[in-house]
């Protein structure tokens, strides 16, 4: 059986914008794909960028929501450090900071930022728990 791999798909107004600041800005692999759509990989999942009227369309919905959209992404690093620079290089290539990085109840560290259509990005270093790949994969 071939393993699963979860893909998240954003909509987005401006498709060129949205690869120039996932791909230059946040130094996301972009892969290879047709025209009309962006694939870059992570750890176990695909971050999909397509515009947002064609993906609406797909879904047979408005493509007119805007305000919080009930979700945030998470990227979690292995440093609070890491957490800084991230945020830095997001804003830096135009994401908007939401909340700037500091320590939180949980125990961790983590800021937000909007990307240039507004999805929220949570930036966190869990002190307790790490999520990427084990160092031997």
């Amino acid at each position: 059986m071939q393993p699963r791999i979860s893909m998240i798909t954003l909509g987005v107004a401006d498709l060129d914008r949205a690869i120039t600041f996932y791909r230059d800005g946040l130094g996301l692999p972009l892969n290879d794909g047709p025209d009309g759509v962006a694939f870059f990989g992570l750890n176990g999942s695909w971050l999909s960028l397509y515009a947002r009227d064609s993906l609406a369309a797909d879904a047979t919905v408005a493509s007119d929501g805007d305000g919080f959209r009930g979700f945030a992404l998470a990227h979690n690093v292995a440093t609070e450090a890491e957490v800084d620079q991230l945020l830095d290089d997001a804003v830096a290539a135009g994401a908007r900071l939401v909340k700037p990085a500091q320590r939180v109840e949980w125990g961790g560290y983590s800021g937000y930022f909007a990307d240039p259509d507004g999805f929220l990005w949570e930036v966190a270093h869990n002190p307790f728990m790490w999520i990427g790949p084990s160092d031997d994969a």
